[in-house]
């Protein structure tokens, strides 16, 4: 069972057990998610706002595209059915089992990698393109050393876009309710999302940064913020998805999604 807290891990605990938990959460939420994912779909947000129709990566064909935390790489398929050269890489093995086994059912590849995100195994400016579905930077302790890393990978004049929950959502509870739209914590605390084990350890944690704290990073890592998108929650859309809900998507953004390009300079 798992209890939850909120108080600072250092970077390789929060490693340690987010990679624990995607690794064994892995299968069941393939099986609850995948359906909305698609095999080959680039899904940004639990808003269902499909890079098919946002292309808010441009014109893929022909570019080398990088995933980070791709999960089972269902973007990173949809990327290479447009022309794209892709490479996806995930901390969880048991994630990229499942983007073997939907690359053997549809008689594909794509290329993926474990890796932490912290970490590149790449080469410099070997990237057009670098993009992230919900994958990593919410769950690193360290969200300047990821972008680094994407900088350093990107090609002068490359894009990145990648998309992490709200900052403003996590003021409030968790539930896709009426409960849910009442802030019952303070928008400015910090703490991580904890889940420990019955002795303390950490099991799974999440990181919150307001939205100051996303451009700060961004800049700071020689990236320039061109866009910030915040999808709203589009008619007929039924599904819930954890705290995200009809309801609450009516009255919160549930999604940030940020532009950056690595520009002269």
């Amino acid at each position: 069972m798992s209890h939850p807290a909120r108080h600072t891990v250092p970077g390789d605990a929060s490693a340690r057990a987010n990679r624990g938990w995607w690794d064994a959460a892995a299968d069941e939420y393939q099986a609850e998610h995948g359906g909305f994912l698609r095999d080959a779909g680039f899904v940004w947000c639990p808003e269902g706002l499909d890079e098919a129709d946002a292309r808010l990566l441009g014109d893929v064909a022909g570019r080398r595209v990088l995933e980070v935390g791709s999960g089972a790489a269902q973007c990173s398929r949809w990327l290479a059915s447009e022309g794209a050269q892709v490479v996806a890489f995930d901390l969880s093995f048991r994630q990229l089992r499942h983007s073997a086994r939907i690359d053997d059912a549809l008689g594909c590849h794509v290329p993926v990698v474990q890796a932490d995100a912290g970490r590149l195994p790449f080469a410099d400016a070997s990237f057009d393109l670098a993009c992230s579905a919900y994958g990593a930077l919410p769950f690193i302790a360290d969200a300047g050393s990821v972008l680094s890393e994407v900088v350093r990978v990107l090609r002068l004049g490359g894009r990145f876009v990648f998309s992490v929950s709200h900052p403003i959502r996590w003021a409030f509870p968790d539930d896709p309710g009426e409960h849910g739209l009442t802030a019952d914590r303070s928008y400015f605390d910090r703490s991580p999302y904890v889940e420990e084990d019955e002795i303390g350890v950490p099991t799974y944690v999440e990181h919150h940064r307001t939205i100051a704290d996303w451009v700060s990073a961004i800049v700071t890592s020689g990236l320039t913020l061109t866009a910030v998108t915040e999808p709203e929650w589009p008619p007929g859309h039924t599904r819930t998805w954890g705290g995200w809900s009809p309801l609450r998507g009516h009255h919160l953004p549930g999604t940030a999604i940020f532009t950056c390009e690595r520009l002269p300079g």
